[in-house]
């Protein structure tokens, strides 16, 4: 068998086989349903229909399907920024110091388990507002992958490299930016990707409860105009987006581990 289509058989089938169990699936639920439950056909139209505007705006409660995602990808990228601004040195300081190591790990050990969207009204009571709530949810559950993640990667940082800082005397800066962070930094990336995964997760439900413009909400809001075949497509962006994301920051963390190794 020639080589590229050995490549094409092992890389493009399988996935292909997948989606075709899937949809096979879907089929055989929509005819044995008694819930005139969409069929893939009529789904597909459906979707046709909705990305052929999905820039369309006719009021803050009837906006395309392309302002949702953008709306919820604005407030992910907010509380994730706010998130790694807070997380990943907080971290280092973790990882770092020992006596830190022990005053924070009951605390992230009592806070990480929370559900998400068990903080949304302590948001709302602080913040008075569904958009700010929103925000603080992801941020507070996007927080604890990048603490976590780094202050391992400092810790598994070899003595030995500690030694010869020590040795050659060097201030803390220099330990952190010539040592500490090129060691850390792949486990660092690990606790962003996994942060940005939770993150995308917990703004569609955070918007399901607070309103607004975002993809949470308007699946919500198809639901109300038990419109199923809308929140079947729903669930189909709110994957492909949260596989887009995935793969740049996988793509991401391949290209400074590929650097690191280099030099």
């Amino acid at each position: 068998m020639p080589t590229s289509l050995k490549n094409f058989s092992s890389h493009v089938v399988p996935p292909l086989m997948g989606l075709a169990l899937l949809v096979g699936i879907w089929s055989l639920v929509s005819i044995t349903s008694t819930n005139n439950f969409p069929n893939p056909t009529d789904t597909f139209w459906q979707a046709v229909d909705v990305f052929s505007n999905p820039f369309y705006n006719n009021g803050p409660n009837d906006q395309g399907v392309g302002w949702n995602v953008w709306s919820s990808l604005k407030r992910v990228a907010l509380g994730f920024g706010l998130a790694a601004l807070m997380g990943i040195p907080l971290g280092f300081l973790i990882g770092r110091f020992e006596f830190l190591s022990r005053m924070f790990n009951p605390l992230i050990s009592l806070l990480r388990p929370v559900s998400p969207l068990a903080w949304l009204p302590i948001g709302l009571l602080v913040f008075k507002g569904a958009n700010p709530a929103a925000i603080w949810t992801i941020f507070i559950c996007s927080i604890w992958p990048m603490v976590i993640n780094t202050a391992v990667g400092v810790q598994r940082v070899p003595q030995d490299y500690m030694n010869v800082a020590r040795v050659l005397n060097l201030s803390e800066w220099k330990i952190v930016s010539k040592i500490l962070f090129p060691a850390v930094l792949p486990y660092m990336l690990t606790g962003v990707r996994l942060a940005v995964g939770t993150a995308w997760l917990v703004i569609v439900a955070a918007e399901m409860l607070t309103g607004g413009v975002g993809i949470g909400f308007w699946v919500w809001d198809e639901w109300n105009n038990l419109n199923v075949k809308n929140i079947i497509i729903a669930i189909f962006v709110i994957g492909v987006v949260g596989l887009v994301l995935e793969y740049a920051l996988i793509k991401l963390a391949t290209a400074f581990t590929f650097e690191e190794v280099q030099s």
